[in-house]
């Protein structure tokens, strides 16, 4: 299986397997970048809120990528149902496949941040089997062995203990950090990644950003 992923930001990922293109999370943290993508066949939306899902730059995407469907969960979907949007829902549990590869939704809650506070539908995405993005939760992925793993770093939901417990949690062959576009100062969450993971068998690595990097 070919697989290649660029990061454009925060949890803005152009994932490609097998020919299929996927951009997840176009979010107000990557508008410029995301704005220019071309050749994508769906946009996932794991959740809501703006770091994840800016509408109007959503809109500029579906008009570049005018075949490109929009994937996401009920709660997300409404806000598009209210502009006019086609979508799929994809909710835990539920798959498709998309010229032959698949998608398969995990989870069903965002992370809490305070008892229910904007405790939003979230929607975890495994693409091909092989790549998992889970949004904003830390979900271990019950179907199949994760491979590649997008593990959030820096959120008001998640220490970096956290973060790296779950990627040792989940076991991936290879992990490397979303969920940073707040941050002023990355080497800080990198350091304790880059000498446990290796301890457990897990590559890890930092994406440089704009660059297709192969798996």
């Amino acid at each position: 299986m070919n697989i290649t992923i660029t990061k454009l930001g925060h949890c803005c990922l152009k994932i490609k397997i097998d020919g299929v293109t996927f951009l997840t999370d176009p979010g107000n943290y990557t508008i410029e970048a995301q704005e220019q993508v071309t050749d994508i066949d769906a946009v996932v939306i794991t959740h809501e809120h703006t770091d994840h899902f800016h509408i109007d730059s959503l809109k500029k995407i579906l008009l570049r990528n005018p075949k490109a469907q929009v994937i996401t969960n009920k709660s997300a979907g409404s806000f598009l149902d209210d502009e006019g949007i086609s979508y799929i829902c994809i909710e835990d549990a539920d798959s498709m496949l998309l010229n032959g590869v698949e998608i398969y939704g995990h989870g069903s809650k965002h992370a809490p941040i305070y008892k229910d506070y904007e405790q939003v539908q979230n929607v975890g995405y495994m693409f091909g089997r092989k790549v998992f993005y889970p949004g904003d939760e830390l979900h271990v992925p019950r179907k199949a062995p994760v491979d590649i793993l997008a593990f959030p770093v820096g959120a008001p939901w998640c220490t970096i203990g956290d973060s790296v417990q779950y990627v040792l949690d989940v076991k991936p062959r290879v992990a490397f950090p979303v969920h940073d576009g707040n941050l002023i100062r990355h080497g800080i969450t990198n350091r304790l990644p880059a000498l446990e993971f290796p301890k457990a068998g897990i590559e890890f690595r930092v994406l440089e950003l704009g660059k297709e990097t192969e798996f």
